[in-house]
């Protein structure tokens, strides 16, 4: 049986779960005002907003919560942000380009004059931020990720934030090589295998790698989310957790469609090419849920070892990449590695499983039983995943406290 669609952010609320769904909204304004109204601000209660059901609500509230989840002082910015020197920029030209392609991320109806001013400054936050740090190296994507913080903070708040996050969260993305995106990537196939050892194995078996996620993971799914609404959503969530939450969400997504992956040809095209078409009604709040749930349960220590196997085996899809320098820059895009994918020969997969399908028809009852209880497992481990509170209650929890050892990386100082 397919899953239902019918559960997400986007749900319509009506009668009596309309007006619940007020009160609890009223609530949540009510505790994000008194988290910053405190000496000193609750960060731990903002990440907790940010993480819980609905994240912060409006692009208002993230204007004045998103400085604090990345610990970035917002009473010392400059009026207006420095000038930005085009000419003889080493990025400029891939940075024009890429923004001019950008017209889908501004929103529809947009009068054009206006779209191309946010352009100009799109383009001038990147140089920006590249030009004050000169050891960031720009990809390809890194403008989905940058013009969601500028519609929703304008440029001066985005100009600073996304500096912070260029050499934090994002600063393996930004390296002259794909080495530790790659590697970031490689913890993807860890978690569903602890989740779905039969997905895990399905995909493994097609050998299908994870090139499928890359463009989630270095956009922050910016690239490949159609609706906003769930752009900022996500956003709200990252921004609270640990720099890995990305992947973690990207495991569920995978995970959430696991009846179309086991539906699928057992080639590394025909997997390839579902997983990377992402579909736009996910259930997303099941899913942040689902994904912190996986993150308390599998920390990333727990994975390292993993990841790291999944990074030296020659049987990894990236592998490709080491064999073409061209295409080691950081930025070479998830499109070339799409482009890596197709030149990839499709093996002999479903011949082997449809031989083995009837192999194990004609074995015995005892066989039958134990080819059984991987399914029984499967079910019983979707029920323990998708029973989960949308609210998160104790994982949200973790969550923060994670995210609070991790922040004194930033500043010790405003982190409890």
């Amino acid at each position: 049986m397919k899953k239902s669609r019918s559960v997400g952010a986007s749900s319509p609320l009506n009668g009596i779960g309309r007006q619940d769904g007020d009160s609890r909204r009223k609530r949540k304004v009510a505790e994000i005002s008194q988290a910053l109204n405190v000496t000193p601000v609750d960060v731990a209660v903002l990440r907790r907003m940010a993480i819980s059901e609905g994240g912060l609500l409006t692009d208002e509230i993230r204007c004045k919560v998103w400085p604090w989840l990345l610990n970035v002082p917002t009473d010392t910015l400059p009026e207006e942000p420095e000038a930005v020197e085009r000419e003889n920029n080493k990025d400029y030209n891939q940075v024009l380009l890429d923004v001019q392609r950008s017209l889908r991320r501004f929103p529809p109806g947009m009068p054009d004059e206006q779209r191309e001013g946010l352009q100009e400054e799109l383009i001038d936050i990147i140089l920006r931020v590249l030009g004050r740090n000169t050891q960031l190296h720009y990809y390809q994507g890194y403008h989905d990720i940058v013009v969601t913080f500028l519609l929703v903070l304008g440029e001066r708040l985005a100009t600073a934030l996304v500096e912070k996050l260029s050499t934090h969260h994002l600063r393996d993305f930004m390296d002259p090589t794909m080495d530790n995106t790659k590697h970031i990537l490689n913890y993807l196939m860890p978690i569903i295998e602890r989740v779905n050892p039969e997905v895990h194995d399905f995909m493994q078996q097609a050998e299908v790698g994870t090139i499928f996620a890359l463009s989630w993971l270095i956009t922050w799914f910016g690239h490949v989310l159609s609706d906003f609404r769930h752009v900022v959503r996500l956003y709200d969530f990252f921004l609270a957790c640990h720099p890995l939450m990305p992947i973690y969400f990207a495991a569920v997504i995978v995970l959430y469609r696991e009846d179309e992956v086991l539906d699928c040809e057992c080639d590394m095209a025909s997997v390839h090419h579902l997983l990377s078409q992402i579909p736009q009604d996910l259930p997303y709040e099941t899913l942040i849920s689902r994904a912190g749930d996986l993150f308390v349960q599998f920390p990333p220590s727990e994975l390292a070892r993993e990841a790291a196997q999944q990074y030296s085996q020659h049987s990894s899809s990236l592998t490709l990449i080491n064999c073409h320098p061209s295409l080691r820059t950081a930025a070479s895009t998830f499109k070339d590695f799409d482009l890596a994918s197709e030149q990839q020969r499709p093996d002999s997969v479903l011949r082997r499983r449809r031989r083995e399908k009837q192999a194990l028809d004609g074995a015995s009852a005892g066989a039958v039983v134990a080819t059984a209880q991987p399914t029984a497992a499967r079910r019983l481990v979707r029920l323990a995943v998708m029973g989960l509170t949308v609210a998160l209650g104790a994982a949200a929890l973790t969550l923060v406290n994670t995210a609070l050892e991790w922040a004194p990386k930033l500043d010790l100082q405003l982190f409890p």
